[in-house]
């Protein structure tokens, strides 16, 4: 990120992907402005030493532009996660946005926010990759915990990329959650956390009717970066509780593309997952 201008926008959305964000920029020298999402951003966000906090509704698009161009703010970066379903069924669009949204061919996460970032552009405030920011934090390749995977696990993972491809290709969700080269879950719009939540109880379901026998318990979760990932928005991230959810999933097995994927608590992510006995392998896309 080039340092000419020490003015920053920060679109906050929830979990500590902002704050993190946020202390960086700052770390760097950074006047940071958030723009943070009422519907989504934690109240966290004013302790941070912003310059400035604006809190605005998910469908202000034009009182977001307005509040960074009365602040001076001509680049910013989005960090966060804003829930699908917030997207595209809990908001009330100003004129701005709902006419976006009639202009889109499609209606998923890569068409609106892409769609919001030329907008933003247009009125000549440039979207920038967050993870720049945050580079320490990008999985690095290899296995990060202290057991490797299985034989077995590197059969659900294998299967659990191609399949999580596809998926990502039209960008309908990132994550698979795999029983012996099985499908158990896929992601749509609920998450990461809630699509393994949804996979442990389907497995325990089963178990209970003793329709589960042929299949082993522990599951492998697969989170993958999109084709062309855009690391503007919508960056693949896994945090503690996401180890939490496999954990009481009956998850074993974690795979993430290489830097693409941002662990948000650092180191206590592998230290988490190795006091369950969880592996986590990062593999190059």
């Amino acid at each position: 990120m080039s340092s000419t201008s020490k003015r920053l926008g920060l679109i906050a959305g929830n979990g500590r992907f902002p704050l993190l964000v946020l202390d960086a920029a700052r770390a760097q020298g950074f006047e940071v402005v958030v723009a943070a999402i009422k519907e989504e951003a934690s109240a966290d966000i004013e302790s941070h030493g912003a310059a400035a906090v604006h809190w605005l509704s998910l469908g202000e698009l034009s009182k977001l532009i307005e509040t960074f161009h009365k602040e001076g703010v001509t680049r910013a970066v989005m960090a966060g996660q804003v829930k699908h379903k917030q997207i595209f069924s809990s908001i009330r669009p100003d004129w701005r946005l709902a006419k976006l949204l009639l202009s889109l061919a499609t209606r998923n996460t890569d068409a609106l926010l892409g769609a919001v970032a030329k907008v933003l552009g247009d009125e000549g405030i440039v979207l920038e990759s967050s993870t720049s920011l945050l580079e320490p934090l990008l999985a690095k390749p290899g296995v990060l915990t202290r057991r490797a995977p299985t034989e077995q696990e590197l059969k659900n993972i294998a299967y659990g990329r191609a399949a999580a491809r596809h998926l990502a290709q039209y960008d309908i969700g990132q994550t698979v959650v795999i029983a012996e080269a099985a499908c158990v879950a896929v992601e749509a719009m609920e998450g990461t956390d809630a699509t393994i939540e949804r996979a442990g109880r389907l497995m325990a379901t089963l178990e209970a009717t003793g329709e589960a026998s042929t299949l082993s318990r522990a599951l492998t979760v697969v989170k993958v970066a999109k084709p062309n990932q855009d690391m503007r928005f919508d960056v693949p991230v896994i945090g503690q509780k996401t180890i939490e959810a496999m954990r009481l999933a009956g998850a074993s097995c974690l795979a993430v593309d290489a830097g693409k994927c941002l662990l948000l608590d650092g180191a206590a992510i592998p230290e988490m997952a190795n006091a369950h006995d969880i592996c986590i392998v990062a593999d190059v896309p």
